[in-house]
């Protein structure tokens, strides 16, 4: 409970919320030491001298005896010899060490040079072996300090949204609690705070008091009101009715804009399920989030992995992760889930509410196109996909938006099946001759600009398209 009773000081909470944000900073400290800790690199990414020359030791113990008519062993130990790293790249390339690989003395006078040879394979195999386990150990070791790191840096942003959050309750004290009077509904308990983009939530401790109930949508409204005129929503995780026993509710002030958006999808031919996925939401920092993922190849099985991927970024952004650290575990997980995943190009796109900012994110994705005022802008950055590299850090891209401006998202499918060389340059041009229509519109159009240009879906097609509006 946020309030534990009627004569509970605000000063109280924001002595809590220091002491909390002091506490949080002191957590993300510990979890960089604790990556810290793990930092020193083990060398195991390939086999070393060391492996060649145990390999051939081994082979000279089981079968050359006391003979030493070749010497071959003795001549690779040395550290000027440079042929145990060639016999080394010649297993790495080839599988096995060929003869012509050996020396000509050894081929000439050794006349066990078949088992040899032999022995010496197998024991560069059970070393690629212990090898390829101690990089997947290094992999995961890897995977797990990159996880430390990215909780604690968003531990340390949400310390810092608490530090900067300001105490906003007693300039409108009086007039919400008056304007629910009205309504006969007592606020026992009430706190607004204002945070660094100016996005405003509120608590309210409350019941009726007349017997009846009302809904968290109807006590949202004369909160707005009461504040000013501005929209406010119940947030998700607050109470759905406002009873005679106290509770807590959560309002959440709604953005300077709003948006809307259209989706135009068309599978792979002679596929029947699309491999790209999307989605399109709002968070709890007041953002909207879009976001498509191309799945390697096309059918149920891309649209499963990209599927995935979509949901395991919607649900940690949903829970206030930023992007790049969502993108960023996310990758994480899918390198640890081995062959079981396949990469897959992902774009993401967040425009706060609240300033009209918008900021883009690319990992192997196509463009994206932002239709304004003064034209046509291209986004785009971000070559490697997600799933492939450990660790990555996705490209920020940033841009203001204005009232009536679009936000165009495609995969690589579309621009494809557009002719010439400038895929991009096509589209582009395209959407300038385009009027400002509604988002649905503007996606419908491209993809049969698409289709009728390419002679068919050659891969899985998605347009996404948003618009954003200022609220009057």
């Amino acid at each position: 409970m946020l309030f534990q009773g009627r004569n509970q000081k605000r000063l109280d909470m924001a002595d809590v919320n220091v002491y909390t944000a002091a506490r949080l900073g002191d957590m993300a400290s510990s979890l960089k030491r604790l990556a810290q800790s793990f930092t020193e690199e083990i060398d195991g990414r390939h086999l070393t001298r060391e492996d060649g020359a145990a390999a051939m030791q081994t082979a000279a113990a089981m079968v050359c005896g006391s003979c030493s008519r070749c010497n071959l062993y003795q001549d690779s130990a040395r550290e000027d010899s440079y042929y145990l790293y060639y016999l080394l790249r010649a297993f790495e390339v080839h599988g096995a060490v060929r003869m012509e690989d050996m020396p000509l003395l050894f081929r000439q006078t050794c006349f066990h040079k078949e088992r040899y040879l032999n022995q010496l394979n197998s024991s560069l195999g059970r070393a690629t072996m212990n090898l390829s386990w101690k990089n997947r150990f290094l992999e995961s070791r890897d995977a797990v300090i990159v996880q430390f790191r990215e909780l604690a840096a968003i531990i340390e942003e949400f310390s810092r949204q608490m530090e900067q959050a300001v105490d906003i309750t007693g300039e409108k004290e009086q007039a919400v609690k008056k304007a629910f009077r009205r309504r006969h509904m007592l606020v026992e308990n009430m706190l607004v705070l204002e945070y660094e983009n100016k996005q405003r939530e509120a608590y309210l401790t409350m019941r009726t008091t007349h017997g009846a109930c009302l809904t968290a949508r109807e006590a949202a409204n004369v909160l707005g009101q009461a504040m000013g005129k501005q929209r406010w929503n119940p947030a998700k995780d607050s109470k759905a009715i406002v009873t005679r026993q106290s509770g807590t509710l959560r309002f959440v002030e709604e953005g300077k804009y709003q948006m809307l958006w259209g989706i135009s999808r068309t599978p792979k031919a002679g596929e029947q399920v699309s491999g790209d996925n999307y989605t399109f939401f709002k968070n709890l920092e007041g953002q909207v989030i879009m976001s498509l993922a191309d799945g390697m190849g096309s059918g149920e099985q891309a649209c499963r992995e990209s599927g995935r991927i979509i949901d395991l970024t919607e649900q940690l952004m949903e829970t206030g992760f930023s992007a790049r650290a969502s993108l960023k575990l996310v990758n994480t997980v899918l390198l640890l889930a081995g062959r079981e995943q396949h990469p897959a190009a992902v774009d993401l796109i967040c425009v706060d509410l609240n300033t009209g900012v918008l900021e883009a994110m690319k990992l192997g994705a196509a463009a994206s196109f932002v239709m304004g005022q003064d034209g046509v802008e291209l986004l785009e950055a971000g070559d490697v996909p997600i799933g492939i590299l450990n660790p990555i850090e996705p490209v920020l891209m940033s841009k203001k938006l204005w009232d009536d401006d679009r936000v165009v998202m495609v995969s690589d499918g579309v621009l494809d099946a557009l002719p010439g060389e400038e895929k991009e340059q096509v589209l582009k041009e395209f959407l300038i001759a385009l009027p400002q229509g509604r988002p649905q519109e503007i996606a419908d159009q491209v993809m049969q600009f698409a289709l009728s240009s390419g002679g068919g879906a050659r891969d899985d097609m998605t347009v996404l398209v948003a618009g954003i509006w200022e609220r009057k």
